[in-house]
C-alpha cells in the first residue's frame, strides 16, 4: 500500500475508521476483535444501518502510531468476511 498518510497526519493520532459491511450481529464484534489485535483499547463503535437495512456502518476511533500501522489496520479490516468497504 503506497499512501501519503505520513505527509497528511502527525503520528501518533486518533483516526476514525468507517467500516461498511453486511448487516449482521457479528460485524461490530469482528471489527473490534480485529482492532484489538493491532491497536488494543476499549472501543465503543457507533453502528448505523443503511436505508434498506442490508448493510451497517461501524465507525470507530483508533489511536494510530505510524503510516505502516494505519495501513495494516486498513488491510486487516478489509480482510474480514462481512466487510465490504473500509474508509
Amino acid at each position: 500500500m503506497d499512501t501519503k498518510f505520513d505527509e497528511l497526519l502527525d503520528f501518533p493520532c486518533h483516526q476514525t475508521f468507517k467500516v461498511m459491511g453486511v448487516a449482521h450481529d457479528d460485524l461490530p464484534t469482528q471489527v473490534v476483535s480485529c482492532l484489538n489485535v493491532h491497536a488494543p483499547d476499549d472501543y465503543a463503535p457507533t453502528i448505523k444501518p443503511s436505508a434498506k437495512g442490508n448493510y451497517h456502518s461501524v465507525s470507530i476511533s483508533v489511536k494510530v502510531t505510524s503510516k505502516e500501522h494505519m495501513e495494516t489496520i486498513y488491510t486487516e479490516l478489509a480482510k474480514l468476511e462481512l466487510v465490504r468497504v473500509v474508509l
